[in-house]
């Protein structure tokens, strides 16, 4: 017994000894983690104040730029998301930079990114972000760096939305220009001034984009009231080969196919209506597929005119042969008509000149029934021969069969009219 409460009163002793070593190991780390902060700022340092600057010039934040990644263009939204590196930089007089803190042959020191809290920071911000968040996996990408100058260097990898107003007069061959607007909150240009650093705003070489060509971005600097706003511009170039296979290149083959009517019998009334028919809805099934593409707008797009002129083209060749069929049958009913008129007029005098009489002397009423002929029949063909005043039956070229020859080539003439007429107007829009 006494045994056992020896050995248990050694084993909470034990413990108690391991547990105020864990808390003084604790404390000790902890007094660690600051040692720095403690000799690096001063003892009444106050953090909400901006660093005092000569004859009250404004502080000096230089700011870079560094495009990583644009993940998408959502043109529904109208805006784009880009993953990019942020790099500010200023001067804080009021730190205490002892020589020991840096490495030998270094003139800087890393600190984690703890230690920014400590310190002022500039409120620069993304005026036109819908979200802007520094990227986060097991901890925040952010570094800061001192240097023996007293210059403070903080940097992060920021995952940003940006709002765009964008135009598509000219989809599929459009341009967007998105710029993003950086100011500062709370300060005015009297207080802090934003200043592009060396290089300003760099886009990764290596970065390509599915829809666009991605161009060279364009730094300014505005005034706005009391602010001082920063500006970058970038330039989305829309590539027009994915739409020249997929949109441009079938229309215009459907286009061409509805010409094939036109060298269709005027007989072959199913063949025609189908063939037209068809290539009408197959241009309207193209074009509602493009229109999920894009945000339904209020105006006309380049892609509109496109469809609706080659839409006005199919519909005009199933007009035309509405029109032909319409005139086709009119000459139809008026020669046979006529041929019938023609049939009983000459029946009847060949049956005076077999009784030996003259058609001037034949005075009666009674016309015997004569059988309808077809023009060109034998006994039609014989009293032709015999009556040099029966009109000769020339074969000639109806109304509507010119109509169709004059439609196999006016046709093709107006699309290509259509297309040379188009794409240099769409050029010269996009160049301005």
């Amino acid at each position: 017994m006494m045994k056992n409460t020896i050995l248990t009163v050694l084993f909470y002793s034990c413990l108690k000894l391991f547990v105020c070593s864990s808390v003084s190991l604790l404390t000790d780390d902890a007094k660690n983690s600051t040692l720095k902060s403690r000799i690096v700022l001063p003892e009444h340092y106050v953090k909400e104040i901006r660093p005092p600057s000569k004859q009250g010039l404004p502080v000096l934040v230089d700011f870079n730029i560094f495009v990583a990644d644009i993940n998408s263009i959502n043109v529904e939204d109208m805006d784009f998301r880009v993953d990019m590196f942020v790099r500010q930089s200023w001067i804080e007089s009021r730190l205490d930079m002892p020589d020991y803190i840096f490495e030998e042959g270094d003139d800087y020191v890393t600190l984690p990114p703890e230690f920014f809290d400590s310190l002022w920071q500039p409120d620069p911000y993304f005026l036109n972000a819908k979200v802007s968040e520094i990227a986060a996996l097991n901890h925040k990408f952010s570094s800061v760096t001192l240097y023996r100058n007293k210059t403070v260097k903080y940097s992060a990898r920021m995952h940003a939305i940006i709002a765009c107003q964008m135009e598509f007069q000219l989809y599929p061959m459009d341009i967007q220009i998105c710029p993003i607007y950086i100011e500062s909150f709370s300060y005015h240009k009297q207080k802090l001034r934003l200043r592009w650093g060396t290089g300003a705003v760099t886009v990764n070489p290596e970065l390509k984009l599915l829809q666009y060509d991605i161009g060279k971005p364009v730094v300014a600097e505005e005034t706005v009231d009391y602010m001082l706003e920063k500006s970058v511009f970038f330039r989305f170039e829309r590539q027009i080969g994915h739409h020249l296979i997929q949109t441009f290149a079938p229309s215009t083959l459907v286009v061409m196919l509805s010409w094939f009517s036109f060298w269709l019998g005027l007989d072959a009334i199913p063949g025609r209506v189908a063939l037209l028919v068809t290539s009408m809805l197959t241009l309207v099934t193209m074009f509602t597929g493009l229109k999920s593409d894009i945000p339904p707008v209020a105006y006309v797009k380049a892609l509109d005119v496109w469809m609706a002129g080659c839409m006005m083209f199919v519909f005009a060749a199933l007009g035309e042969f509405v029109v032909v069929k319409v005139l086709d049958l009119r000459s139809q009913l008026e020669y046979d008509l006529q041929t019938s008129i023609m049939s009983r007029h000459y029946s009847t005098r060949a049956i005076v000149i077999e009784k030996g009489q003259s058609i001037w002397d034949y005075d009666s009423t009674y016309i015997p029934k004569v059988k309808n002929k077809k023009a060109g029949s034998k006994h039609l063909l014989q009293n032709t021969w015999l009556d040099p005043e029966y009109p000769m039956i020339r074969v000639h070229k109806t109304q509507s069969q010119t109509i169709d020859i004059y439609s196999r080539i006016g046709f093709p003439i107006l699309f290509m009219l259509f297309i040379i007429l188009y794409w240099p107007i769409l050029l010269f829009k996009k160049a301005m």
